[in-house]
């Protein structure tokens, strides 16, 4: 029986073996695409909730429509193993997130089936619109175009543009909400409120069932089909206006919300919304984890869990190991918990990562002063901005990835201003197996460049606290602090915060051969090289700089006077960056020495490991290593 029940999915290689199936097919071939990515995932880790919860819709997408030809958008891009499983990709899918795999989310150069991009939120629409736009300039009327937005993104404000644009361009597209009410943590705000609203109206959904009946009676839509639309629109409309749909009031046509776990019904709604032109919603009620017990109890853990045990739940690689150094994250939501308690000026903003950031900790203790406000980082700095501006103390954590889409509230709405927001900015520098839309790599440049912009980086977790302790202590206008994904070097890491003088850094070891300027954690990798060295009698000093803005110049006056080779490292991109600084110094003081810049070349990274990429970008221990004894040779 089991052998039998497995046979369809083995022999589904692509949407079109899909397609020669009975739609009564579909259950069955969900059920084992659901245990491939429950037996691949707690192996291989990855992204598991949002995948699980939208592989019926996965399946009836595909089934509905001519993919590749028709475009499908996913959005955001952690929802789609399901899409590689069946696009080809399933013999591939063991090395999904590694070192030369394949990428975590829809690639474009990977599949003609990834139609755009996608690793950040909120996209898909704006995207889809021009997809559509582009395939009706080009005449081609039979295709059909399709954004699937969920897993939090429609809080993100480029949706809103996108769906705003998209009612009066009254270009062919399908938007289909894929509503979980959850992001990673549980979704928040008024448009959560409203959803959940909607999907518990009886009244409501029992009209809108009568109308999907109805239509799947019908055969093709001929004229007097039209005329049982309309007459259903009517209908539709009437109670739109006592529902205040918001959807309906944009000019977007409005449909659900339907069940995202039956297959079969989802597959003829599809089906009959193919034929629908205009733009138009799909709202569709999914469980994020569905399938999987214990990611459906605790989806926040189960939104990428690392190994886990697929029969038990177990999680088998918590990190929880006794005298381990912590995650960086950890240390900045226990120092934020423990400044806020001495200092009632400070409040946290984050978009939507209270749990990836670890603010969760202060948001416990001190809920009111916490404010989650969705995927929606641009709000997240404004929202910011006028905090400062009377007189609280916003510490705003994005990650440096997701801080790049609110670079101009950055410059306009707190720079500008000289207002005093720390910005905290997580998984700096290379994250692993994200890949290339994640990576943190650009902020050191980003932000160096701003007025009034104070640009840090902690060596280690002490060093984390000292800045975080530092940047509350005075009005200093606008403070960013950056640290990496994962965790420190420290296991004793809880002692006391100190002041730390802006702009200066610290000499970690003195030599008289050659020098090593490190900013961040790379001061770790250097320190490593630099004691290797010694035990080879050769004598290297070692800086760590603290600051790229304002950066320490007697620090690198002495240095130049006396070194004619110096290296920089940093985990971030070279152009622009704390070598550039370094660079820029030595110009305009006239020095000539030979500078060597290691960091992220003029290229995307793909995805890994944070060792893996580290080496292939040069700059790990050994990178480094290799470099001084080439620069001696």
């Amino acid at each position: 029986m089991e052998e039998k029940k497995g046979k369809l999915f083995d022999e589904i290689t692509y949407p079109s073996d899909l397609r020669k199936l009975d739609v009564n097919d579909l259950p069955e071939v969900c059920e084992s695409l659901r245990q491939f990515i429950i037996d691949e995932l707690s192996n291989n880790p990855g992204h598991f909730g949002a995948s699980l919860g939208v592989v019926e819709l996965t399946v009836a997408l595909h089934y509905a429509y001519n993919t590749p030809y028709d475009l499908l958008v996913w959005d955001v891009g952690h929802q789609a193993y399901g899409h590689k499983i069946i696009t080809g990709r399933k013999d591939r899918f063991h090395t999904n997130r590694k070192y030369k795999g394949i990428s975590g989310f829809p690639k474009p150069s990977e599949s003609e089936y990834d139609t755009f991009g996608v690793g950040h939120s909120s996209t898909s629409i704006s995207a889809a619109l021009g997809m559509a736009v582009a395939s009706k300039l080009k005449g081609e009327k039979d295709r059909k175009i399709v954004a699937v937005i969920g897993d939090g993104s429609m809080t993100g404000g480029l949706a809103f543009e996108g769906l705003n644009n998209a009612a009066v361009n009254k270009s062919d597209l399908l938007v289909i909400l894929n509503d979980n009410n959850m992001a990673i943590d549980p979704n928040v705000g008024g448009l959560s409120n409203y959803l959940l609203n909607i999907s518990r109206s009886q009244t409501y959904n029992k009209l809108k069932r009568e109308i999907w009946d109805g239509l799947g009676k019908l055969n093709g839509l001929g004229p007097r089909a039209r005329r049982i639309v309309q007459k259903m629109d009517n209908a539709l409309k009437n109670m739109l206006l006592k529902q205040s749909n918001f959807f309906e009031g944009m000019g977007l046509r409005y449909f659900g919300p339907v069940d995202g776990h039956d297959v079969v019904y989802l597959s003829k709604v599809l089906t009959s919304l193919r034929d629908i032109p205009g733009p138009k919603l799909l709202h569709v009620i999914t469980k994020k984890g569905k399938g999987f017990l214990q990611a459906e109890i605790n989806q926040t853990q189960f939104h990428a869990p690392g190994k886990f045990n697929k029969k038990t739940g177990e999680l088998l690689d918590c990190g929880c190991v006794i005298d381990k150094p912590p995650k960086f994250q950890s240390v900045f939501g226990e120092t934020l918990a423990e400044l806020a308690l001495q200092n009632d000026r400070i409040v946290g903003i984050t978009p939507a990562m209270p749990s990836g950031c670890s603010m969760n900790i202060m948001m416990e203790k001190m809920p009111e002063r916490v404010f989650d406000v969705g995927i929606a980082e641009q709000h997240a700095v404004t929202f910011s901005a006028g905090l400062a501006q009377q007189g609280m103390l916003p510490f705003c954590n994005i990650y440096s990835t997701f801080m790049q889409r609110a670079y101009d509230q950055v410059i306009h709405d707190v720079a500008t201003q000289n207002l005093n927001v720390v910005f905290c900015l997580d998984r700096g520098g290379l994250v692993g197996a994200d890949g290339a839309t994640h990576h943190g790599v650009f902020d050191l440049a980003y932000m160096r460049n701003i007025p009034n912009m104070i640009v840090s980086a902690p060596m280690d977790e002490r060093e984390l606290r000292n800045l975080m302790f530092t940047a509350q202590k005075k009005n200093y206008g606008p403070f960013s602090i950056r640290y990496p994904r994962g965790c420190g070097s420290l296991v004793n890491w809880r002692t006391p915060m100190e002041e730390i003088e802006i702009g200066k850094g610290r000499k970690l070891n003195d030599g008289d051969q050659l020098t090593i300027l490190t900013i961040g954690t790379m001061g770790v990798h250097a320190r490593r090289a630099v004691k290797k060295l010694s035990r080879e009698e050769i004598s290297i000093a070692h800086y760590d700089l603290r600051f790229v803005k304002p950066i320490d110049e007697e620090l690198l006056h002495e240095v130049f006077r006396k070194f004619t080779k110096v290296i920089t490292v940093e985990d971030g991109v070279v152009q622009g960056g704390f070598g550039s600084a370094v660079l820029e110094f030595m110009s305009k003081n006239h020095y000539h020495a030979e500078l060597t810049m290691m960091g992220v070349p003029d290229r995307f990274i793909e995805h890994g490991t944070i060792e893996e990429l580290q080496r292939e970008c040069g700059y790990d221990f050994k990178g480094i290593y290799k470099k001084v004894k080439e620069l001696l040779s």
